[in-house]
C-alpha cells in the first residue's frame, strides 16, 4: 500500500467513524424518546432498557453504515477537491480509478461486515431486543415461533394461528378456544383462513362445537364465512411474527421451504432472502457514486453540497430500493429482480459519475 492509500484509507475511516457514532447517538436519543413513556408504564428497570438499546444496536449499524461510508467518501474526497489535492495528484499522472482502489477495498471490507453482522449478530440481538419490548415493555401476550405459530391467551380464550401473511393481512388454521370462569371450554372455533377487513375478521370454512345448555354434549356447525371477533389485529401480528431480520440466510432458506411445504405463499420471504445476499454489495456501490460526485469541478466550491448530494443519494437509494421491494412483496417483480434492480440502477450511476469525473 503507497503513502497516498494510506493517506485516502485514514481520511476515509476518520469521517465514516465519526459520521457512524454521530448517527447512532442520534438515532438511539430519538428512539428513547419516542419508547420512554412505554418504558415508564412498564415499570422497566434502566438496566433492561440498557440491554434493550445494547441489542438494537448492531441492527442500527447495519442499516446506516451505507449511508455512513458514502458520506466518508463524500467528505474526504470533496476536501481532497477543495484544497486542490486531486488537481495536483492529477497533474503527478495519477488517475481517479488507481485513487479508488483503497476505498474500494474498504467498501468490499465493509460489505464483509454487512454480511457478518446480517448473519451471525443481528438475529441473535433483535430477537433478544424484541423479546425485551414486546414480553416486559408493552406485556403482550402473544408468543410465536420459527414455524410462525402464534399463540395468544386473553381472559377467557385462547388463540392459535398457524401462519399469518402480513402482504394481504390472511391468516391460516385458526383455532379460538372460549372458555367459561369454570375454565370449561365452552365454543371452539377452526377455520381453514380468514382476511381482516372493516375491522373485523372473515373467516372460511368453518367448524364451529358449541356446548348445550345441559353442558353435556357439543353442537357441531359448519359454515362457509363467518365475521368472527378475534381480540387480535393484523398490526399486532406484524409485531411478533418472526421477522427476517431475526434470522440468518440458511434459516431463512430453511423456513421459506417449510412455509411452502404447508402450501403457504412465501413470496415475502423470497424477497427478503434474495435482499440479504443484495443488500451488503451497497457499500460498494456507494463508494462509487460517492467518489464520482466528490470529485467533479462543481463541488470544489461547495462541500456542504456534496454532502447534501450524498443525503439525497442514500435517500433516493431508500426509496426505489423500498418501491422495488414492494413490487416484489406485490408479486409485480420477481423476488430475485426487486431485491437487486436499485443495486444494478446505482451501480451504472456510479460507473457514469465516474467516468465524467475523470475527463475533467
Amino acid at each position: 500500500m503507497t503513502v497516498l492509500d494510506k493517506y485516502i484509507v485514514r481520511e476515509v475511516l476518520r469521517y465514516f467513524f465519526m459520521v457512524l457514532i454521530l448517527v447512532v447517538i442520534i438515532y438511539v436519543l430519538v428512539d428513547f424518546f419516542e419508547k420512554i413513556g412505554t418504558f415508564m408504564d412498564a415499570g422497566l428497570p434502566f438496566s433492561s432498557v440498557v440491554v434493550f438499546y445494547l441489542n438494537t444496536i448492531p441492527f442500527i449499524l447495519w442499516q446506516i453504515m451505507p449511508a455512513a461510508i458514502l458520506l466518508s467518501v463524500l467528505i474526504s474526497f470533496g476536501m481532497m477537491n477543495k484544497h486542490n489535492e486531486l488537481l495536483a495528484v492529477k497533474s503527478c499522472g495519477i488517475s481517479i480509478y488507481k485513487l479508488i482502489k483503497p476505498v474500494l477495498a474498504l467498501g468490499f471490507i465493509f460489505t464483509i461486515i454487512l454480511f457478518f453482522l446480517a448473519e451471525a449478530i443481528v438475529p441473535v440481538t433483535m430477537t433478544t431486543a424484541n423479546r425485551i419490548w414486546l414480553n416486559e415493555a408493552r406485556k403482550e401476550k402473544l408468543v410465536t415461533t420459527r414455524e410462525n405459530n402464534i399463540w395468544m391467551r386473553t381472559t377467557h380464550s385462547i388463540i392459535h394461528i398457524q401462519h399469518f401473511n402480513p402482504v394481504n393481512n390472511t391468516v391460516y388454521k385458526v383455532t379460538e378456544n372460549i372458555f367459561d370462569d369454570r375454565f370449561r371450554l365452552v365454543r371452539r372455533i377452526d377455520a381453514d383462513h380468514g382476511v381482516f377487513k372493516n375491522g373485523q375478521w372473515i373467516l372460511s370454512k368453518i367448524l364451529e362445537q358449541t356446548l348445550d345448555a345441559a353442558g353435556s354434549s357439543y353442537v357441531v356447525t359448519y359454515h362457509d364465512t363467518m365475521p368472527v371477533k378475534l381480540d387480535i389485529t393484523p398490526d399486532k401480528l406484524k409485531q411478533v411474527v418472526k421477522k427476517s431480520s431475526e434470522m440468518n440466510i440458511n434459516e431463512l432458506f430453511d423456513y421459506i421451504h417449510t412455509i411452502e411445504s404447508e402450501g403457504y405463499p412465501a413470496t415475502r420471504l423470497w424477497v427478503d432472502f434474495h435482499a440479504k445476499i443484495a443488500f451488503p454489495f451497497v457499500c460498494v456501490i456507494l463508494v462509487l457514486v460517492g467518489m464520482g460526485i466528490a470529485c467533479k469541478k462543481q463541488m470544489k466550491d461547495g462541500l456542504p453540497a456534496g454532502i447534501a448530494y450524498g443525503i439525497g443519494t442514500a435517500f433516493l437509494y431508500w426509496v426505489i430500493n423500498s418501491f422495488c421491494m414492494s413490487l416484489g412483496y406485490g408479486e409485480m417483480l420477481p423476488p430475485f429482480i426487486a431485491a437487486w434492480t436499485t443495486n444494478v440502477i446505482f451501480l451504472c450511476f456510479g460507473i457514469l459519475m465516474l467516468m465524467h469525473a475523470e475527463q475533467l
